[in-house]
């Protein structure tokens, strides 16, 4: 199992494991908004409140999130692969 199985089983699992990463940074802010709180509460607040400044933060801080996170992980699932 230690020599012939996992070594072929391992970069791909260590894949899913950085793609399922990216997505649960993707779907938080979703997620928020539909009510479990986190990010995604603070921009249906300020969406609701018509507080345009706060809602381009917020957005920008989503992005400056999930763009450096999304593009490391590619990296490393290209390298693991």
């Amino acid at each position: 199992m230690n020599y012939a199985i996992q070594p072929q089983v391992m970069p791909r699992l260590i894949g899913l494991a950085l793609y399922r990463l990216d997505i649960n940074f993707r779907e938080s802010a979703v997620i928020g908004i539909v009510g479990a709180g986190g990010i995604g509460l603070k921009l249906q607040a300020s969406l609701n409140t018509l507080a345009r400044s706060q809602v381009a933060v917020i957005l920008l801080l989503i992005l400056a999130t999930v763009v450096p996170s999304e593009w490391v992980s590619a990296r490393m699932r290209h390298a693991i692969i």
